[in-house]
Order: structure tokens, then sequence, then C-alpha cells
């Protein structure tokens, strides 16, 4: 696992609303109102949720509000049970567990000009820096927010506000793929060397790192709000050669490099280990990948590997490791 930073303050829910269909905003502070550990737009902080579940969630409010974290949460119907724990068995006024903020997903100080292109929930991270932006004279961005219909669009009425007019498009697909935003005139060209950032369904993701094969990989960000799939159903285990030892380490199916390496006792840097931030990028110096990652462009993929997510279709690769 990432290096997880463990909850280690007890803040108060001072607000609990319904912003969206399925999507609460919690408002979290201090008991006593002492200022929270500061934080930068992107940011996510980690909550123990009342069935015990620990939990990652972008942080939504503007970074100049020193005393309070917002996050917004959608119940999902499909995974573990964190999300329904935290709307259903919390009210206004309990204390949760919670990490300080953590980032990998950070605006770059000197950049001018953004592209942000959010899916569903995705927008958290995104509507964070769109507030930090609108603070800064000279910062020039384009939010692209693709959700199914207006009930399931979080922040709707904030970002159909005056203010943002021509700096945000709203894209309803209903549900239907064949109604998906073209992303290929918003993508055909990097302007004014802007940085592209984007968070939502891994879907959208990989279409968005698709379209956008022309951009430098260092212009290009993502954020994923899921957990990758651990398997896939032809996945077939493979070794690993470590090159400058020479050790072998077989890699099964349901696990990745980055799992059995650290089992072997290796001290691997990762973090996101969702194939998105690029920290556990290794060499690649013989054999054919399986690549899995947002991170790579098309002319890095034969000799790089993202190691927390990709795997093998050779039955072994060499890494510089």
């Amino acid at each position: 696992m990432p290096d997880v930073v463990e909850p280690n303050m007890a803040l108060r829910i001072a607000r609990k609303q319904q912003i969206a269909e399925a999507i609460y905003l919690f408002e979290l502070r201090h008991p006593n109102g002492a200022d929270l550990p500061d934080f930068t737009a992107g940011a996510h902080i980690n909550i123990k949720v009342p069935n015990g579940l620990l939990r990652k969630y972008s942080l939504c409010n503007n970074p100049a509000e020193p005393d309070r974290y917002h996050i917004a949460v959608k119940r999902e119907t499909t995974g573990r049970g964190g999300s329904s724990s935290l709307i259903d068995a919390t009210t206004p006024g309990d204390s949760l567990m919670v990490a300080p903020p953590v980032n990998d997903f950070r605006l770059p100080p000197r950049a001018d000009a953004f592209v942000f292109i959010a899916g569903g929930i995705g927008i958290t991270p995104i509507i964070s820096m769109i507030r930090h932006l609108q603070t800064i004279e000279g910062k020039q961005f384009t939010l692209y927010y693709c959700t199914r219909s207006p009930e399931t669009t979080a922040f709707r009425d904030e970002l159909s506000a005056p203010e943002f007019e021509g700096k945000v498009v709203i894209h309803h697909d209903r549900g239907d793929p064949a109604c998906a935003l073209d992303l290929r005139p918003i993508l055909a060209q990097r302007k004014n060397r802007e940085h592209l950032y984007c968070c939502g369904p891994r879907g959208l993701m990989q279409a968005v790192r698709n379209a956008s094969g022309n951009w430098t990989s260092t212009s290009v960000h993502f954020e994923a709000f899921s957990e990758p799939e651990k398997s896939k159903a032809d996945d077939k285990p493979f070794t690993v050669k470590f090159a400058r030892s020479g050790e072998v380490i077989e890699v099964p199916v349901g696990k990745t490099i980055l799992e059995v390496a650290r089992e072997k006792g290796h001290d691997v840097p990762s973090s996101c280990e969702t194939g998105t931030c690029g920290t556990c990028r290794s060499k690649l110096l013989a054999g054919e990948a399986d690549h899995r990652d947002l991170v790579l462009a098309e002319h890095e993929r034969a000799d790089n590997i993202m190691i927390c997510v990709s795997r093998a279709r050779s039955p072994q690769i060499v890494i510089d490791r």
C-alpha cells in the first residue's frame, strides 16, 4: 500500500448536506474552532469511517479557509460500504478520525493556463483548484464537467454562476456513451502552455489519455477516485528480473509487481498506486509490458513501466532495479 498517514485528528462534523443525487457535503472542523493543518488545492485526507474502513476523500473547499475541511461523498452501491457508512451512520456533531492532508495532484505554481476535465464525483479536487485560481490574478482555466444529469451534478448552482460564464461547460450524457463529450476538439492542441487535469471514472481518464497524445507527458495530470482492477480474466502469472541484483520474483494473478517486491523486502517508492502519479516508474529493459497506467505517453511505453498497476504480456520482464 502507499505510505498511508494514519488518522490522528478527531474532527467534528459541523455540517452535512445533500448537494446532488446520492452526494453529500461534509464540513469538518476542530472541536475548539482552531485552524486545521494547511492544504493546497488538489489535496486529500484519509478518514476512518464509522464501519472502520480507511477512505481517501479530496478536499473541495478553498485552501484559504484554514478552519474547515470540505469533502463531497457519493454513495457507492458497489463498493465495500465506506461511503454508505459515512453517509448513513453520521450526524452533525459526531467526531471522525482524520489524517493531515496529502497532495499527489498539486498545481504547478508557475503555470498560468489550465484545462480541467471532471467526471461525476471527480469534480471534488478540481473545484478546490478552481476556487483557488479564481483568487489569483492572471490565471486562466476552462472546466469541462461531465455528469449523467443535472440532478447528479454536485456544485451545479455555483458552477452555473455568472463569474464562471465562458469558463465552465457542464455536459450531461444521460448515461449514454453515444452522448459522451467529444474530447478531440478540446485536446487537439495544447495552447498557452496549458496544464491538463483530469479526475473521474477510469473510462473518462483513458479517453482523455488517448485524446491528449500530442501534449507533453509533464503537462497531463490524472487522479483516480477508485482503485484499479486487481486482475482481469486473461491475466497470467509472470516473473520479473531485477537487473542489478539478478533476483527473480514471481507475480501471481491478483497481485502487482509492487506488492510482490515489497513482500520480498524491497523498499520501492510509490504514492497513488492507481497508475496516475508516476512515482513508481521503472525502466523496462526487456520483455513486453501490459500497460495499465494513465501516465506514460505512447513513445515512453517501450522502455518504462508503472509497477503499481501494470503487468507483463511476456513470461518475464526485466526492470532496472
